[in-house]
């Protein structure tokens, strides 16, 4: 079984993308991110044509979720409050951000994680509570399902090894230490990242910044990942990052992750 996960910044201006980026590597799953359109205007069909179900999560103009599924999916749970009590979730669900489903006996879960702009901002303090809440969302997941892939641009570069140059990263934002140990809170729950599983070295990225060639000077970030419970993680056979996508004429400034695993 293959997932991927891939912030598409804009779904509609990145559809041919996505549609040739499928028709060369049919997944099994595919996890959108940063679709930035309301339900009613998802481009669906052109994925139903290609024989995915799409499930959507969205928002106009900014964040919104989507899955594209070869086969229907059980249990799709559209943000925090379909899994957590919505009094406990408050305003985390204003912005679309969660969407999760069942396929083959995993629980896919496809998250945006806030970027929170700089340190010390509004945003910033928006996305500590965020990822407060993602902790016991997952918690509540984990209790259900023994198997859980929770993959996304997560905004968050957690090790050194996962920047070009982590000079100044304690004052960066998506590197700043509080930024980190948050995330680490939340893989503390029982999930470990599947690229790791694989790969040790520095030097693989998922977003580049579109300013001052960094694709060229492969000047990026890995910031998208997939994170497995111990029972898939044991499973995973293979995790990779297709750069292909980010070569193409206006790309998103994200490419896929793929991860790979038997069920």
């Amino acid at each position: 079984m293959q997932v991927a996960t891939w912030n598409v910044n804009s779904i509609r201006t990145r559809l041919t993308h996505v549609v040739g980026w499928l028709q060369s590597q049919p997944v099994d799953v595919l996890c959108l991110q940063e679709t930035k359109v309301v339900d009613e205007l998802f481009p669906g069909a052109a994925f139903e044509a290609l024989g995915y179900h799409p499930y959507i999560y969205g928002q106009k103009t900014y964040n919104g979720v989507a899955l594209l599924s070869r086969q229907p999916l059980d249990s799709v749970k559209l943000g925090f409050s379909g899994v957590l009590d919505p009094a406990d979730v408050g305003d985390l669900d204003d912005q679309k951000r969660v969407i999760a489903g069942v396929a083959e006996g995993v629980c896919i879960v496809n998250l945006y994680v806030p970027n929170g702009s700089s340190i010390g901002s509004d945003k910033y303090a928006y996305k500590l509570r965020w990822l407060a809440l993602l902790q016991k969302y997952l918690s509540a997941l984990l209790a259900q399902y023994e198997q859980v892939n929770v993959c996304g641009d997560f905004n968050i570069a957690l090790e050194d090894r996962d920047i070009y140059d982590p000079a100044g990263k304690e004052t960066h934002i998506m590197s700043s230490p509080v930024e980190r140990e948050a995330l680490q809170a939340v893989l503390a729950v029982g999930l470990k990242d599947a690229f790791r599983k694989f790969t040790d070295e520095g030097g693989h990225y998922s977003w580049w910044d579109y300013r001052a060639g960094s694709f060229r000077r492969n000047h990026g970030w890995r910031i998208d990942h997939h994170y497995l419970s111990p029972a898939l993680y044991e499973r995973a056979q293979r995790c990779t990052i297709d750069v292909e996508p980010r070569q193409q004429e206006q790309p998103s400034d994200h490419t896929p992750v793929i991860v790979e695993y038997s069920v």
